[in-house]
């Protein structure tokens, strides 16, 4: 059975002076996410703020087992990109 998976990330960028630098770390994050897991990202929340931003990452695999490990993974990813700036997660299931 098909599994959807989405994981919600809120991310704090401390060192972030303007929405360039926002960018900057958020496309990092997204491009590596994209590359490594082969997931959809997209930032859903806090756009026009410097220092918060909210990612949405979803997968579609052929079991719950295999789509909750893409997004476990992910989160470890991003956790260790972001050197303590995951301030919260939350993972749901579509189907």
């Amino acid at each position: 059975m098909v599994s959807i998976g989405v994981l919600t990330l809120e991310i704090r960028i401390e060192h972030a002076q303007s929405l360039k630098d926002k960018r900057q770390v958020v496309k990092s994050l997204k491009d590596r996410l994209r590359h490594h897991l082969n997931v959809a990202v997209a930032e859903t929340e806090f756009q026009q703020l410097w220092q918060l931003s909210e990612l949405v990452v979803v997968t579609v695999a052929s079991s719950r087992q295999v789509a909750e490990g893409t997004l476990r993974r992910a989160e470890e990813m991003a956790e260790r990109h972001l050197a303590g700036g995951l301030i919260s997660t939350h993972l749901e299931w579509l189907h």
